[in-house]
Order: C-alpha cells, then sequence, then structure tokens
C-alpha cells in the first residue's frame, strides 16, 4: 500500500503503432469492442475525447445485471497520454473514485501501454480491477490483431 491506498499498475506491449492502440482508447465504436473483462460487453458508450468531458459505460455481464462505470476526463494528448476519473454509479462499500492515468510508448511496430489506477481503498478492490484491465488488454489485442 503506498501512503495515499493501493494503486494498481498495468503493463502492456500491444502489437500495433501507437496511433492505433491510442485510437482503440478514444473512438467509442472500438472501445466498445473490446473493453471489460472477459464475459463483459459493453451495451452502451457515452464518451467525448476532450479534457472535461463526462463519460459513461453500460457493461453487461454474461450472466447479471448490468451496470454503468462513469468518470471525466482529466487528460489528453494524442497519441500519447490519456487520463481519466472511474468510479462506479451504484458503488461496492468499498469503492471509491479512481483516476486511470494511459501512457502510450511508440516501439516502432508496437506500443508500450503503462498503465496505473488509484488509489483503491482496499486491496481486494484493486485486485478487482487489475484482472478486469488485464482481461480486456487480451481483449484489445485481439481487436487489434482481427482488424490488422
Amino acid at each position: 500500500m503506498d501512503a495515499d491506498g493501493f494503486t494498481l499498475t498495468v503493463t502492456r506491449e500491444l502489437p500495433a503503432p501507437r496511433t492505433v492502440v491510442f485510437r482503440a482508447f478514444v473512438d467509442p465504436n472500438e472501445f466498445a469492442e473490446w473493453f471489460g473483462p472477459h464475459g463483459y460487453t459493453v451495451s452502451q458508450i457515452q464518451f467525448t475525447p476532450q479534457v472535461g468531458e463526462h463519460y459513461r459505460i453500460e457493461m453487461q455481464p454474461a450472466d447479471g445485471e448490468h451496470f454503468h462505470v462513469t468518470g471525466e476526463v482529466r487528460e489528453i494528448d494524442p497519441p500519447s497520454r490519456l487520463c481519466f476519473t472511474f468510479v462506479y454509479e451504484q458503488p461496492n462499500p468499498d469503492d471509491v473514485e479512481t483516476e486511470v492515468s494511459l501512457s502510450f510508448d511508440d516501439h516502432g511496430e508496437s506500443t508500450r501501454v503503462d498503465l496505473t489506477q488509484g488509489p483503491f481503498k482496499t486491496e481486494p478492490r484493486r485486485s478487482l480491477h487489475q484482472d478486469g484491465w488485464n482481461e480486456s488488454f487480451d481483449k484489445l489485442e485481439r481487436f487489434i490483431t482481427a482488424h490488422a
């Protein structure tokens, strides 16, 4: 645990140029194709990639009730940086608003994505998000490969 709570870090190398990977995060149609853990789909998304704009994502688990994630775009510097807040509309008692920061580093034909999110109130909530992001990155890699 750091001084402000539990922080998540994920690094992933993706097999596409930085502009392609960045677009997958800011184009609502592309984002809806890959975001979420395995078995989850994005049934609706409202997202405008501009600082100060609010977003809302409706997620649908394979078996369960849909839920919403919301937040605000805090920073956008195409194609190298994206930051936004993240909170559930009907949170678990251990959920708090977190900030997601992404950097996209050009490695020629691939892109290194560094993600940090936090601070989380508890380790189980940090771990839940870690699993979700890792599964989302798996889906993103398949999406990128299929659309190359």
